[in-house]
């Protein structure tokens, strides 16, 4: 995060967590799968931090993956839908440039759709901080597949609208100690329109207020509807996963 419109959006979010909570998309099962194994280690057990934790999209699937996983949301509306949504999971409020934990006291840090808006040269320092020799950080999030026809015709619709950086997403780079591997993953989900054009309103560009957005939103409707006239899309994610582990001591 490197100004003060990026901060801005960065703080939109939580004036949307129950739409947010209801429209993004999850992850498929494959991710934790590729976790597992970039990271050499079972979730089952695995003293974990899902960080900019959101509504709690990840948290709720490190979860149900066994995973011993606290929450941290620095954003009040955001935990407090993360709270109601998933009352039993431990949640702290805070973020990846100051991490509440003591030195290498978690096998995992996760952060999805949530490690551009830190400070990479504070972030990855407090990763190797609290990541116990051997742990792993692992930065991921779901991309719209511009390889699909009609999502690249809306990616550049909005780009002609709003402009190329509408849509913040940066990888994780090679800093300290890390090094990543990345692996892409593909998956799909169909959902109405109306719940594709609500998904979309959640990203920061349309939370700000940007001018343009609500005509936008409505003229999309109208296109998207000649386009699938049964009034459903099938939406296509490429999960961009970077992971790296921490190096053993000595």
């Amino acid at each position: 995060m490197t100004d003060a419109s990026d901060a801005s959006r960065a703080r939109s979010f939580s004036s949307a967590a129950t739409r947010y909570g209801d429209h993004r998309p999850a992850y498929p099962p494959a991710l934790l799968d590729a976790v597992e194994d970039l990271a050499g280690f079972r979730l089952a057990g695995a003293r974990v931090a899902d960080v900019g934790a959101g509504t709690g999209i990840a948290t709720a699937l490190l979860r149900a993956r066994g995973a011993r996983v606290v929450a941290v949301e620095p954003g009040a509306g955001m935990a407090a839908e993360l709270h109601r949504r998933h009352p039993e999971v431990p949640l702290v409020r805070g973020d990846g440039n100051r991490l509440p934990f003591a030195s290498g006291s978690l096998d995992l840090l996760t952060y999805a759709q949530s490690w551009h808006w830190t400070d990479p040269s504070r972030s990855g320092p407090e990763a190797l901080r609290v990541l116990r020799p051997g742990g792993a950080l692992a930065v991921f999030s779901n991309d719209p597949d511009v390889e699909v026809a009609w999502i690249a015709g809306q990616q550049e619709r909005i780009e002609a609208a709003f402009g190329p950086g509408w849509y913040i997403n940066e990888r994780a780079r090679p800093q300290g100690g890390l090094e990543f591997t990345t692996r892409l993953l593909r998956w799909s989900r169909r959902v109405p329109v109306d719940a594709h054009l609500a998904k979309l309103s959640t990203h920061s560009l349309f939370l700000i207020g940007a001018p343009g957005t609500d005509a936008f939103l409505a003229a999309e409707r109208e296109l998207l509807l000649e386009q699938f006239p049964a009034g459903w899309v099938e939406e296509h994610y490429v999960v961009d996963l970077s992971l790296a582990v921490r190096p053993e001591a000595g």
